[in-house]
Formats: structure tokens, C-alpha cells, sequence
């Protein structure tokens, strides 16, 4: 558990409601934790957070981390 508390984060805020999206879309924010838009998620920075949220970068914002805390 060490480990997992020196890893690096971001947080991350839905800023775009996926209605009328495509269902890629929608799944890729229920994966990040989203699913009510100015909802903040904190994730562990990883390749695989980073591509979903490019994925999504038009519904989404990376947010300053001290700020969500």
C-alpha cells in the first residue's frame, strides 16, 4: 500500500453531458468514475487514464490536484 500512496495522481471533472454521444463514449466515462456532469473523480496518472481521457477530452478537464483536496 506504500506504493500505491507515492504514485502520482490527477483529477479529473466532467465538464460534458453524454447525452446524444456515442455509447463508446458514455462507457469510457462510466470506466473514469463519471456520470453526473461537475463530478471529480482522483485517479492514479497511468497510460491507460491518460488514452480515456483523450478519449473523452471534449467532456472532460484535467483539474489542479491540490485544488480537488
Amino acid at each position: 500500500m506504500a506504493e500505491a500512496s507515492k504514485r502520482k495522481t490527477i483529477a479529473v471533472e466532467q465538464i460534458g453531458s453524454p447525452i446524444r454521444r456515442p455509447s463508446i463514449q458514455r462507457a469510457t466515462l462510466i470506466g473514469l468514475g463519471l456520470n453526473k456532469m461537475h463530478k471529480r473523480r482522483t485517479l492514479i496518472d497511468s497510460p491507460q487514464v491518460r488514452g480515456m481521457v483523450a478519449k473523452v477530452s471534449h467532456l472532460v478537464r484535467i483539474v489542479d490536484d491540490e485544488a480537488a483536496k
